[in-house]
């Protein structure tokens, strides 16, 4: 394929020697005319291990396959020579955290004002990192106002996140975890996905806005690891504890640590070990006088997303609300610092009218281990329960759905139909489609 990179800088050039690398086309495109005169000159503009010697390689007498790798200041040259368009432009923060968008705003436009009047098909693709929305609301318009063109017509439009390291870029380039491709039309990502044809990575496909997002959980969790292994080091170390050989037996963990648990949006967490351990461990970092902000934020912002659900209830302006599920997990009776248990007493206190249903609670305020607990701490929940779900039914406005226990589906499924769901736990994929009025917290 015929592509032209827009962006010399770490992502385009990487982008453009692998590109070329395999067969393609490939015309870098940049302003800066160092960089230009570099890569046609078999130089990398940027220090990056191996790239160096493979641009060489690609400008001099050991083309790969049948690719080629050239450099120009002349964006009108570039563009009218290819078929797909790959903007890696930066976008710097501005001082108050936002992104600045000057340079792809001023790309997608020279590349929209190169393509009017042209009738054959042009692919552009956002290879730059762009808060959600960035696409739909500004380059879409911007690109159809100065083609004079309709995307998903004559011009097709995608989001490409790029999953690169310094250091290691090329490496990465050819062994991503995934090839993600945001597409505006499936013709889109058809075209980019033929692009990519020679990686053996997985690829997914899906919207603009969900392509745009997934750069930025990964940096933010990126993040969040590494300041959380800091803290735990800083622990350790003001206790005499290899902080090394504790993460070291902290990855062996695949099943819970360093796995997909606990990564899907839902409900707050609770139970009698995160919250008290927690507790526990900020503590000890206060008495060793090391400041842990990220261990010291998961509690709050735990109960910040108790009060969203609150929020989102009273939202609804219903008044008699049933809820299904009390316990701080499905299967279980332990109401120990539930966050339903804590949901429940603020919606008693904005005085709301509810009925509550979980049968392993109910069993458990009868003859369970926890009967003590229901009876004597939370009395004023434990008379608001009932044996059977049709009882919350038949009150309810509203059915908040608190915990995933399999049966809360079967009745939503089967026995909602009329009456508002808001489903804080998502239990399950599908059920999204069944009732007319259904409300989810986080998805």
């Amino acid at each position: 394929m015929r592509l032209s990179v827009f962006g010399l800088g770490y992502v385009g050039c990487v982008t453009a020697a692998c590109l070329a690398k395999e067969g393609h086309d490939v015309v870098g495109v940049d302003v800066n005319a160092t960089k230009v005169d570099m890569v046609n000159a078999g130089k990398s503009p940027i220090v990056e291990n191996g790239l160096d010697e493979l641009i060489s390689d690609l400008r001099g007498s050991i083309r790969s396959s049948s690719g080629s790798l050239t450099a120009t200041d002349n964006a009108k040259m570039a563009v009218e020579n290819s078929e797909v368009s790959l903007v890696c432009t930066g976008t710097p923060s501005h001082p108050n955290g936002n992104i600045n968008l000057e340079h792809v705003g001023a790309c997608v436009r020279e590349i929209g004002t190169i393509l009017r009047g042209r009738d054959t098909y042009h692919l552009l693709v956002a290879r730059s990192t762009l808060l959600p929305g960035t696409i739909e609301d500004l380059l879409l318009p911007e690109l159809e106002r100065a083609s004079a063109r309709k995307v998903g017509e004559s011009i097709g439009l995608a989001v490409n996140p790029e999953f690169l390291r310094e250091g290691t870029s090329i490496a990465d380039f050819y062994n991503p975890p995934v090839t993600v491709i945001g597409q505006c039309d499936s013709r889109s990502g058809d075209l980019l996905e033929k692009m990519y044809s020679f990686l053996k990575a997985p690829v997914v496909r899906t919207d603009i806005r969900t392509g745009e997002m997934i750069k930025y959980a990964n940096n933010s969790f990126h993040a969040l690891k590494v300041s959380f292994a800091n803290e735990i080091g800083a622990i350790c170390k003001a206790l005499e504890i290899d902080s090394h050989t504790v993460m070291d037996i902290f990855c062996l963990d695949h099943k819970l640590n360093l796995s997909a648990a606990y990564l899907k949006p839902g409900f707050a967490f609770g139970g009698s070990c995160l919250p008290k351990d927690l507790r526990a461990l900020a503590y000890k970092a206060k008495q060793l006088d090391i400041d842990v902000p990220v261990l010291s934020a998961i509690l709050p912002s735990n109960r910040i997303h108790i009060e969203r659900a609150v929020d989102a209830i009273l939202r609804t302006g219903k008044r008699r609300i049933g809820i299904l599920g009390l316990s701080f997990k499905a299967g279980t009776d332990d109401l120990r610092e539930s966050p339903v248990v804590t949901l429940t007493e603020q919606l008693i206190g904005k005085g709301l009218d509810l009925r509550i249903y979980d049968r392993h609670v109910y069993l458990a305020s009868l003859v369970g281990a926890n009967k003590a607990y229901i009876n004597q701490q939370i009395p004023h929940i434990s008379s608001l329960m009932v044996e059977r779900a049709d009882a919350v039914l038949d009150h309810a406005e509203l059915v908040v759905i608190a915990n995933g226990s399999p049966e809360f589906k079967t009745i939503v499924m089967e026995r909602c139909q009329g009456i508002p769901v808001l489903d804080l736990v998502r239990i399950g994929p599908d059920i999204e489609a069944v009732p007319e009025h259904y409300q989810s917290l986080c998805w």
